[in-house]
């Protein structure tokens, strides 16, 4: 695994240097709430809010710092997870590159490539508008590739929420989305028969009468974030199935879990997966930890999670569990097995 992170915010600095004065009006007391309760202690930017107040730049504007800003991100957790694996950049058979928060063409995918030293034989896979549920499916397609191929593939998760701040607005799920989402870049390495987990399955499900439960949309101004607050009713209704379903597929149920990397989208998220599946509050002390550090990084967070769960002073999973969701509204399940 390679992980890498821009500069540190405090939650606390963030409100009362920025987000206090940007919320100014009468959403203030209801902002206040809603930041004081997001879970987040601390988190990273690459564009800092108390430094630069990007709420008015263009989208043109935004896009160009992305780029400037996710080459560096990106390399160093790409170099990370192959030294972490002892491959070259050149051995490297598929590179599968998971973003929402920037476009570019050539894009990520290529532009690093080139500036690691892949070989120009190496395959590519860029993914898209996913959001937070993207690294799962980024696993499955690295996965099928490592075993029809047996080659080594990389995944690459990177998001820069930070330049998607939007201007002052009574916007509820505005304020949800800035007081939740932060910025990463990790990265894992699957390879052939290896030492370590190996994805043993996925399942997914997707309610497209909810699609306009959890939105994206690009506008003039960057990014705008939709986020409804029955997002945890609708995860309700499927994620005991959902995993249910994943479990009995390998003859495993619940209690053979011992590992649960579930995204962080809001504490009332990780509430709902909880009790849905009656699980111990410490079960969740992972995906809780990585939202009060890193808060929400969208694609990157079920990786971190992951890594955190690898470190383990007790050492890693047996069985590990990875859910995420997003926009569909859908929910992405993954078997780790040691």
């Amino acid at each position: 695994m390679g992980v890498t992170f821009p500069g540190p915010m405090r939650q606390d600095e963030v409100w009362s240097g920025f987000f206090e004065r940007h919320y100014n009006g009468s959403r203030r007391g209801l902002a206040k709430r809603i930041f004081s309760n997001s879970g987040v202690v601390s988190r990273h930017g690459a564009v800092n809010p108390l430094i630069e107040d990007a709420s008015g730049w263009s989208t043109a504007k935004r896009m160009g710092r992305y780029l400037t800003e996710a080459l560096p991100l990106g390399k160093d957790a790409v170099s990370g997870a192959l030294d972490a694996a002892g491959l070259r950049p050149d051995e490297i058979g598929l590179f599968v590159v998971c973003s929402c928060t920037g476009y570019a063409t050539p894009g990520l995918d290529i532009l690093l490539a080139r500036d690691l030293g892949m070989a120009p034989g190496t395959q590519r896979l860029f993914i898209g508008h996913m959001g937070c549920y993207a690294a799962l499916p980024g696993l499955g397609a690295a996965t099928d590739f490592v075993s029809a191929r047996g080659l080594p593939a990389v995944l690459l998760c990177l998001e820069l929420t930070s330049l998607h701040v939007q201007p002052p607005s009574d916007d509820p799920q505005q304020i949800v989305a800035h007081a939740l989402f932060s910025d990463a870049a990790a990265a894992v390495v699957l390879v052939p028969q290896g030492s370590g987990q190996r994805i043993a399955d996925i399942a997914a499900v997707t309610d497209t009468a909810t699609a306009d439960h959890m939105t994206w949309d690009v506008t003039d101004l960057g990014f705008r974030m939709g986020l409804s607050p029955k997002v945890p009713d609708v995860l309700s209704i499927y994620v005991a199935d959902l995993v249910g379903d994943l479990l009995g597929r390998h003859g495993l149920t619940l209690a053979d879990v011992d590992g649960w990397a579930v995204h962080p989208g809001g504490p009332r998220i990780l509430d709902v997966v909880r009790d849905q599946l009656a699980l111990p509050e410490s079960a969740l002390a992972e995906s809780r930890g990585t939202l009060a550090e890193h808060g929400n990084c969208s694609s990157p967070t079920v990786l971190l999670i992951l890594d955190a769960l690898r470190r383990r002073p007790s050492g890693p999973p047996k069985n590990t569990v990875a859910l995420a969701f997003g926009p569909g509204l859908t929910l992405y399940g993954t078997l780790l097995r040691g």
